[in-house]
């Protein structure tokens, strides 16, 4: 297993100027500029007193200098906090002083609605969008600052080339990442991330998912959050490819038009994403009477579903070789039809615990409804006593697997099962292939009053599908199986609907939903949301909010 910081180095040197970390139709950093700014932090973290070892904390839009100034910490051996910027500013206050962090990296407006009160340990706080010092309590980091450049010119009067470059690589069992998760089941944890865990799922990646420098990503997820942070950036970058910010998130115009001129090799998404464009762009085509019949007869359907996955490649840019989820289960209503017009797509499997993978296959030997077989470096076992039949906790022990939490002894002793395997809390079985078929969370999992386990995201899976249902959730209310949805308004407003028609739509989900589930999993009751549910960035729904 090579260092990540190893296969960086080598590109940064055989890459020097081209294109690496770049805002979308704006500012861009070169492999050479990325190592010259990478340098002047770990000038300016050495003369203001930052040892390896300590925190640093980065909460920002995501762009090219989030980008370099992750670079800058990690490369420094310092700590990386990554704090999802759209934390509440008191959350953030409370994360960054709880990893004990000494320099905040964040956005203006962001440390605008933080008292620096909450914040003591603080030594500065740097401006994410042009590396200006926005906030210290000591007069010599301000000169530190005003004095940088000359600094630099001082250290490399020849100037600062590839030769130059040396990254550590001695580090594999030391802390890399504190990464506060936003999980759908409880509050924030600290997971604390090793520099080989990072190492182990790159190397994964490049082994498993081919990349080069002639390649170019898109970043949509926050990079806050390891799933963007590892696959969008750090797994591309070290191997050359241009990673592209289209900062906040985009507008689905904007996010379309960015992939037809970027043109990336790969989509990395949350099935969500994806169930959206099926019912926007697809469904709305082949639901169509006549179309219902084309697509039945014998040659005619093939090439009417070939035309709609061109079509829908075109959209991304048409280079797009692996269009990857994960984070959630694809609906099968939609995964029929993205094997029908042969989307390159697969669905894999992880948590931030496993610095993100736990299973992925290739979508040519990818098995339908599945997440995959485990990664090469970690041994995935299912905790039941017929793992091919009965769903059990799936349990994962490898090079990629977190040491704990920060600051949590309570809780990283009850993440290890005796004989060191991580609990992810998830339910699922595995096929003799080692295919993995999730289940659904211990946590949401309702037992019916005949005893029968009953899995929320399966019986969700039906319901999403139902007409003018933009997301739902189910809950176990006494005993009974009650579904929350959140109505599809544009759909709604689409097809012009009078308020008794959309009155009547709970009711027609409920009874269209029951012919499809077993009688012990049947819905009693569906009840309208009036907004939107609370989600995690990987666009999960906060189940723990809505009991």
């Amino acid at each position: 297993m090579e260092h990540y910081l190893s296969r960086l180095e080598k590109t940064i040197k055989n890459y020097w100027d081209k294109p690496a970390l770049c805002n979308y139709n704006g500012e861009q950093f070169t492999f050479g500029e990325l190592a010259i700014n990478m340098e002047k932090f770990h000038i300016l973290f050495e003369k203001i007193g930052v040892k390896k070892g300590d925190k640093i904390a980065l909460c920002a839009q995501n762009t090219a200098r989030w980008a370099v100034s992750f670079l800058s910490i990690n490369t420094y051996e310092a700590v990386v906090v990554p704090l999802l910027s759209d934390f509440l500013p008191d959350s953030i206050a409370h994360l960054t002083d709880h990893s004990g962090s000494v320099i905040l990296f964040t956005d203006q407006d962001i440390w605008n609605k933080i008292d620096p009160a909450q914040v003591p340990q603080l030594k500065a706080v740097v401006n994410c969008a042009d590396f200006t010092l926005l906030y210290t309590r000591e007069e010599h980091i301000t000169e530190v600052f005003n004095s940088l450049q000359q600094s630099f010119e001082a250290k490399y009067p020849m100037g600062y080339g590839r030769e130059n470059v040396k990254l550590p690589t001695d580090n594999d069992k030391d802390l890399a990442v504190i990464n506060y998760t936003s999980g759908t089941t409880s509050a924030p944890k600290g997971v604390m991330l090793r520099f080989e865990c990072f190492s182990a799922t790159i190397q994964f990646g490049f082994d498993k998912i081919y990349v080069d420098a002639r390649d170019s990503v898109v970043s949509m997820l926050p990079m806050g959050h390891i799933y963007g942070l590892v696959f969008e950036f750090l797994y591309p970058l070290c191997h050359g490819a241009a990673i592209y910010y289209l900062g906040k998130a985009p507008s689905p115009t904007l996010l379309l038009k960015a992939m037809k001129e970027v043109r990336p090799y790969i989509v990395i998404t949350v099935p969500l994403v994806m169930e959206k464009v099926y019912k926007s762009s697809i469904k709305p085509v082949v639901s169509k009477w006549y179309m219902q019949v084309l697509l039945h007869l014998p040659g005619i359907g093939g090439i009417i579903y070939k035309k709609i996955g061109q079509k829908l490649q075109a959209a991304f840019g048409g280079k797009v070789r692996d269009f990857i989820m994960g984070g959630a289960a694809l609906n099968p209503e939609v995964e029929k039809c993205f094997k029908r017009i042969k989307l390159p797509y697969t669905v894999g499997y992880g948590m931030t615990e496993a610095a993100p993978l736990l299973a992925y296959e290739d979508w040519r030997k990818y098995a339908f409804g599945s997440c995959g077989k485990a990664v090469t470096c970690a041994t995935v076992r299912i905790d039941s006593e017929d793992p091919q039949h009965i769903a059990g906790e799936i349990q994962a022990k490898g090079t990629n697997i977190c040491s704990g939490y920060y600051n949590n002894p309570e809780a990283s002793a009850f993440a290890f099962t005796e004989d060191g395997f991580l609990r992810t809390g998830d339910l699922g079985i595995m096929d003799a292939e080692g295919n993995i078929f999730i289940k659904g969370r211990s946590k949401s999992m309702i037992l019916s009053a005949s005893g029968q386990n009953i899995y929320p995201e399966e019986v969700e899976a039906v319901i999403n599908s139902q007409p003018y249902v933009a997301e739902s959730l189910v809950v176990d209310r006494a005993s009974k199986v009650v579904a929350l949805v959140y109505l599809d308004a544009d759909a709604i407003r689409k097809d012009n609907l009078d308020k008794e028609s959309v009155s009547d739509i709970p009711e027609k989900i409920r009874i269209a939903s029951n012919r499809q589930l077993p009688g012990y999993s049947k819905i009693t009751k569906v009840e309208v949301m009036s907004a939107p549910f609370e989600e995690t960035p990987k666009m999960s729904i906060k189940r723990f909010m809505y009991k």
